[in-house]
């Protein structure tokens, strides 16, 4: 089962995971738990960007014990990023914090 205590986190983490909540809420991208609703919950995780900004993740590490592998799994990112590996410029894309901002 995925639920379990939150982590650790230093009071101005803490605001920061709650402001980044409110947000998703706001959004609709994240819905609030009924009381008696069974449902898996991951263990929210904040990350941090050199430039002061951060980002709301979740850690799924315990979802493997509850997934199958995938016979036709999605291609390979090397290629891609080989692509980038003379690049000057590489922008970071956010696409309205989708479900992929996982750690």
């Amino acid at each position: 089962m995925l639920r379990g205590p939150p982590y650790p986190e230093i009071l101005e983490a803490r605001k920061e995971i709650e402001k980044h909540i409110i947000e998703l809420l706001d959004m609709d991208f994240i819905r609030n738990i009924i009381h008696n609703e069974t449902v898996e919950v991951t263990k929210p995780i904040l990350m941090n960007f050199h430039d002061g900004n951060s980002r709301l993740g979740g850690d799924l590490r315990e979802l493997k014990n509850y997934t199958k592998a995938d016979r036709c799994p999605i291609p390979r990112i090397t290629h891609p990023l080989d692509k980038l590996e003379n690049a000057k410029h590489i922008p970071r894309m956010d696409f309205m914090k989708s479900s992929h901002q996982n750690a």
